[in-house]
């Protein structure tokens, strides 16, 4: 060893003692030298994306690196995902690991209660599984006159905080068509100053959505007379509803043959002129102007005696009722698939849609209404009464009637479950 490597040597031993000493009197014996904490703030990133119209699956997880056969065993798992019915605005998250290309997790909403994920595992397969969404109920109160229309006043006594513009329209068609269909013409019955009051249920998601349930009870006044409706579940699970008297509100005809949302453009009449033959002539049935491909219902049990084209009615389906009764349903835009001569249908069952077929200025519904050939007002009919409520369930139709008739008066009830 030279003269210089012995220098380097001892000037390194003695910076090493230096360091050692520094270290032992900087720290007791028993501590120990801690690093800093290394802060992780999440190990995934999430990324929203939707269905662009006019582009299919293919692309919108090819945007996100899944392709070729892990897509096809993807879509193996996908329930309720079926590529050619899948439509534009669905929305997908995708959950990444932080560096990855590849998501590990997809999750999409398949109708209002439930959820699918799909989680890739080491492996690089696809599993999935259902998430149930949480809906919490509510029951609501709301009262009203009405000034204008009934659409009006249903706005501005529910309002967008209590129900969305879509729910709160399937409250309205609640109200008009599933429980007063038979006893209220919307269309001629309600007058300027009409009152009413509806408790309701109310849908409220874990997510946050909202949405319609059920009417629960219901008073509404159509010409100073007021018309209640207490619901209670039949013996086959259905809602049916009843007035205070106990009496079933449905009848043997629905009033109106398309879902209450237009208008009575035409009345019934001996001697009206024709806006197409510019002659006055008899015109012996309701019309209803309503949007193009509105659904048109069946207004009773029977049989289909006609269907297809029908000279001036355009296509017109007649259907043949009990006790002589037939009616006609004229100027649609199409006949519902299946329904042809000899086709059994039940009340409220899709018949065709709305058109304008035939002699027709606008898209309407011509409705006629012929007993024993001679055709009547469908607008002045002797509805007559309904049925009484079950003897079986007339001990818990007085209870839960009377329990929603405090509610209608704004009174607080806690509400039994049914028996």
């Amino acid at each position: 060893m030279n003269g210089v490597q012995r220098r380097f040597t001892v000037v390194a031993a003695v910076a090493a003692a230096a360091l050692i000493w520094t270290v032992s009197v900087a720290l007791p014996s028993d501590s120990e030298v801690v690093a800093e904490p290394l802060v992780v703030s999440s190990p995934y990133r999430y990324q929203r994306d939707q269905l662009i119209r006019n582009q299919t699956l293919s692309h919108l997880f090819a945007r996100h690196n899944v392709i070729g056969q892990e897509l096809l065993q993807l879509l193996g798992q996908a329930d309720g995902l079926e590529p050619r019915r899948v439509r534009p605005g669905m929305v997908f998250e995708f959950r990444y690991l932080t560096g990855d290309s590849i998501p590990n997790s997809v999750t999409y909403r398949v109708d209002q209660d439930r959820f699918v994920k799909l989680d890739r595992d080491g492996l690089g397969v696809w599993i999935g599984s259902s998430i149930e969404v949480d809906w919490s109920f509510s029951t609501v109160r709301v009262v009203g006159e009405i000034n204008s229309s009934l659409w009006v006043a249903m706005d501005r006594a529910v309002g967008d905080s209590l129900l969305p513009r879509r729910e709160r329209d399937k409250l309205i068609h609640a109200l008009t068509d599933d429980i007063y269909g038979w006893v209220i013409d919307f269309y001629r019955d309600i007058w300027e100053g009409d009152e009413f009051r509806i408790v309701f249920e109310r849908l409220e998601s874990s997510e946050g959505d909202i949405r319609f349930g059920r009417v629960l009870a219901a008073e509404v006044e159509t010409r100073g007379n007021k018309k209640s409706a207490f619901v209670i579940t039949d013996q086959r699970g259905r809602n049916a509803y009843y007035d205070s008297d106990g009496l079933s509100l449905r009848r043997t005809f629905l009033i109106n043959p398309v879902p209450f949302s237009g208008r009575i453009s035409s009345n019934f009449s001996r001697s009206r002129f024709h806006p197409i033959l510019r002659v006055r002539r008899p015109h012996l049935g309701m019309d209803i102007a309503a949007r193009t491909n509105a659904e048109i219902r069946a207004t009773a049990d029977g049989v289909v005696e006609s269907a297809g084209r029908d000279g001036g009615y355009g296509r017109a389906v007649v259907i043949q009722h009990a006790a002589g009764v037939e009616t006609r349903y004229a100027h649609m835009s199409r006949i519902e698939r299946g329904i042809g001569p000899g086709t059994r249908v039940v009340q409220g069952q899709r018949i065709g849609f709305v058109g304008m077929s035939g002699l027709a200025t606008a898209p309407h519904l011509h409705y006629e209404f012929i007993k024993n050939g001679r055709h009547l007002d469908p607008r002045r009919l002797n509805v007559g009464d309904g049925t009484p409520v079950p003897e079986s369930m007339l001990g818990e139709f007085e209870r839960v009637s009377s329990e929603f008739r405090a509610l209608l008066e704004g009174r607080n009830v806690v509400l039994r479950p049914p028996l």
